[in-house]
């Protein structure tokens, strides 16, 4: 029996699911960062090969899959018959053909997988973009990822098949990223200081909250003009030793790092604590991927036939951040202020799976023009 295997390759993590040609799913794995912009084509392969090793391993020891007693277990494959019909990479970071084209040799080595039909190398929004299918009265998805980073991807679906018809996003912590977790950091840090120096103007002192007290213990800042040293500390070196249980010590993480691990504290005071200043930034960063999103459905631009229409579509969120309700539920708030009102929601919360569900059921009615 067949195998088909879906990475998900994310700023966060990698996850790794395995279906066998019924749809299900007989192994997982999952590994370390592999979002490309930031790894080499070397180190991107090293990310993926224990997640997919593992949840090889799995898939092997399924009764299910009823594979031959002979199908590798480790990775790379080398003169070995792959045990993948079929796979299906959607990789953060991977924006251009060129990007496409320069990492799809490696992969294709790594699994036995001859590049072509049968090894499919996208952006990883094009995971969330499957659920169009699932409705007859939508023939457009938005694929929005807000997790780490951010990004957006219009659909179009015609004659069977998913056309890309547009993105915004996608840059990066230092260009971009607007509505995920380095914006929400940044725009953190930036509120405070922001209320620091209203009080300083007027000449009252600031009254400080348990949201903005969690914020400078996170730092290590006794005060809030103290929070610039380790929000600038340059990044620590590769040969720093470091203490065993302090990785993620402020101090040990790179400087983005440092600022989109901020995401959970505002979260936890804005929805639980309904901390006034925490909702205002999540506010703020949920109006900062609205207008993303906004470019995709044509705001301010010229009519054209390649615009996502809302009415007529399903905007897919996924990522860590879009999976709190809340803060979808935000973003949406703000679209339909900018009068974009979405036929259908949904919230992917396994992409890897539904990927290799999608991919298995496409491959049975023997087409490879899922995407």
């Amino acid at each position: 029996m067949p195998l088909y295997l879906c990475v998900d390759c994310g700023g966060s993590k990698t996850a790794v699911a395995i279906s066998d040609a019924s749809g299900k799913i007989v192994g997982r794995g999952t590994g370390g960062p592999s979002n490309l912009i930031y790894l080499t084509a070397v180190g991107f392969i090293a990310a993926v090969t224990g997640a997919i090793s593992e949840a090889l391993q799995q898939a092997i020891a399924e009764p299910s899959s009823s594979l031959p007693p002979d199908t590798p277990t480790s990775l790379p494959i080398a003169n070995q018959p792959s045990p993948f019909a079929a796979a299906w990479f959607g990789i953060s970071g991977v924006d251009s053909p060129a990007a496409i084209a320069g990492i799809t040799p490696p992969i294709s080595e790594l699994l036995g997988i001859p590049a072509g039909p049968n090894l499919i190398v996208v952006n990883d929004t094009h995971l969330l973009a499957a659920p169009v299918r699932m409705y007859s009265d939508v023939s457009y998805a938005l694929a929005v990822v807000a997790g780490t980073g951010s990004i957006a991807v219009g659909f179009k679906e015609e004659d069977g098949k998913l056309e890309e018809i547009g993105r915004i996003g996608g840059w990066g912590w230092i260009l971009g990223d607007e509505g995920g977790g380095y914006d929400v950091g940044r725009e953190t840090i930036r509120q405070i200081l922001i209320e620091h120096d209203k009080a300083s103007i007027m000449g009252t002192p600031l009254v400080h909250s348990k949201f903005i007290d969690r914020v400078l213990e996170k730092f290590g800042a006794a005060s809030i003009m103290e929070i610039f040293v380790p929000v600038y500390r340059s990044d620590p070196s590769s040969s720093a030793v470091v203490a065993p249980g302090e990785e993620k010590a402020i101090h040990n993480l790179p400087r983005e790092k440092r600022i989109s691990s901020l995401p959970p504290l505002v979260f936890a005071a804005a929805f639980e604590d309904a901390d006034p200043l925490a909702l205002r930034i999540l506010k703020a960063t949920a109006g900062h991927l609205a207008w993303y999103i906004g470019t995709i459905l044509g705001d301010g631009l010229p009519s054209s036939a390649r615009y996502v229409k809302a009415g007529e579509g399903i905007i897919s969120f996924g990522g860590s951040l879009v999976g709190i309700e809340a803060y979808r539920n935000l973003i949406l708030e703000e679209l339909s202020k900018m009068g974009h009102v979405f036929r259908r929601v949904a919230f992917v919360d396994d992409a890897a799976a539904a990927g290799a569900t999608g991919l298995a059921a496409t491959y049975q009615v023997g087409t490879s023009s899922y995407l």
